[in-house]
């Protein structure tokens, strides 16, 4: 039985530790918001940059690069419609950008319970333990209280990884929708503005 716990919170920190590092590579800054997107989308002034804009942000592959493709093909309609189809690809890709880190949350929420779990089970092998051989036998009692610290600290361990990383990846997501929105408004504004001057 001890070995099943052992087994148990073991996946449940690869599993967490897969997550943290996979959604780390994810989200980084140059991966969602790359620069020459961003430089793309400020060097288009019209119609005639529009091209090069759309060939940027197709090679690029990244949430700025669709949401701003998104963005150029709805600009014949009018502004509130463009607005409302940039809000909904928005959120597709802040879902996208998020994909994990639900994983990571219940990582957060079932480690310390399986170390918890494990705990109890030392303690009924202590107790167990205890009333067979009687309180004499100090290996008993130590293989017990052994057994009662590791799975607290193997729970605890898996645990605060996860809710740290979980706790920035979160922060990280807003941060990036933020930055994203901003460059997509500068954008149309831009667009719009220049198609009202002709």
């Amino acid at each position: 039985m001890e070995n099943f716990f052992l087994i148990i919170m073991l996946l449940t920190s690869i599993v967490g530790l897969t997550f943290i590092v996979e959604r780390g590579l994810a989200l980084r800054w140059s991966k969602v918001l790359p620069p020459g997107v961003g430089n793309a989308a400020e060097a288009c002034r019209t119609a005639t940059d529009r091209p090069v804009l759309r060939r940027v942000c197709e090679q690029s592959a990244s949430p700025l690069g669709r949401l701003l493709l998104t963005a150029e093909q709805h600009l014949d309609m009018p502004r509130e419609e463009n607005e409302n189809a940039i809000q909904s690809r928005a959120r597709q890709e802040i879902v996208r950008l998020e994909r994990g880190l639900v994983v990571l949350e219940i990582v957060v929420g079932i480690a310390p319970l399986l170390g918890l779990v494990g705990t109890i089970y030392g303690m009924m092998s202590l107790f167990g333990g205890l009333g067979q051989s009687g309180m004499g036998d100090n290996t008993v009692l130590a293989h017990g209280i052994s057994l009662i610290l590791r799975f607290t600290m193997m729970g605890l361990l898996i645990a605060i990884p996860s809710l740290i990383a979980w706790s920035y990846y979160s922060k990280k997501v807003e941060m990036l929708a933020v930055e994203m929105e901003g460059v997509c408004e500068e954008f149309i504004r831009r667009q719009y503005r220049a198609q009202a001057k002709k």
